[in-house]
């Protein structure tokens, strides 16, 4: 009988520590990917920040606008610009030049 009441508490400890882990990535590590991922998209959305930009993402207001974009007036990213964009970048193709 010993040896199963120790079974079953290391099985409460078991589910109890997934059950810390799980909690800790839902309040902790899923809010900061989740705020990155709706960075990333409205930077791509918008041309790297260089066009106006407007939405609602989970409720809260994303803008962008001059290559910053913000998520809830908290949280900002300077988004990165390629230099061939549509508008008016001078990026090159490469190749021979005459």
């Amino acid at each position: 009988m010993k040896e199963a009441t120790g079974e079953l508490n290391m099985t409460v400890v078991t589910v109890v520590a997934i059950a810390a882990l799980v909690a800790f990535f839902y309040l902790v590590i899923w809010p900061v990917l989740q705020t990155g991922m709706t960075l990333n998209s409205a930077c791509n959305a918008s041309n790297g920040g260089q066009l106006e930009y407007h939405t609602v993402a989970g409720g809260k207001d994303v803008t962008c606008g001059n290559g910053v974009c913000t998520y809830d007036n908290t949280h900002t990213r300077q988004c990165e610009t390629s230099a061939n964009t549509t508008t008016g970048g001078a990026g090159t193709t490469g190749g021979a030049t005459g």
